[in-house]
């Protein structure tokens, strides 16, 4: 199927690869069909796309290739929302506040995307007991070549 997107034109997606989010995202409740694009380039961002809006598109990454020692303890409810069986069946995203100056991004560590890779369900998992913050610095003086 052929989709418009924010930041690559029209492109053909397979609908097998539809992240479906039930209730939709926090502010955005009625968008409830995403897919995950990526850029031509090396960088570790990608874009997770509305199917049905243009507009709609978030600029994400996996926060452990930042931050390693980051934690998302899965509660019951959100494992039986998600079918999740096992470990090896999520996909952890945080969603990225692009900032003029590449360095300043930040990631919400907070409120990570939670998908299952296998039925395709989706949810922005809100953790209100935890030590991570909405605007986690993605890049420091040790994963930035270049800077001192």
């Amino acid at each position: 199927m052929k989709i418009n997107t924010s930041y690559f034109g029209e492109v053909e997606i397979d609908s097998k690869e539809v992240i479906s989010f039930e209730q939709g995202l926090p502010g955005f409740l009625d968008e409830k069909e995403f897919v995950l694009l990526s850029f031509d380039e090396p960088l570790a961002f990608q874009v997770l796309q509305s199917i049905n809006t243009e507009a709609l598109a978030f600029i994400v990454v996996f926060p452990f290739d930042f931050k390693k020692e980051y934690r998302v303890d899965l509660n019951d409810q959100i494992l039986e929302q998600l079918s999740i069986k096992s470990e090896e069946e999520v996909l952890i995203l945080s969603i990225v506040t692009l900032k003029d100056h590449l360095t300043n991004s930040t990631a919400n560590l907070q409120a990570p995307i939670v998908v299952n890779r296998h039925s395709r369900l989706g949810k922005q998992y809100i953790m209100h007991q935890s030590n991570y913050s909405t605007k986690e610095k993605i890049f420091n003086s040790s994963n930035v070549k270049g800077e001192k």
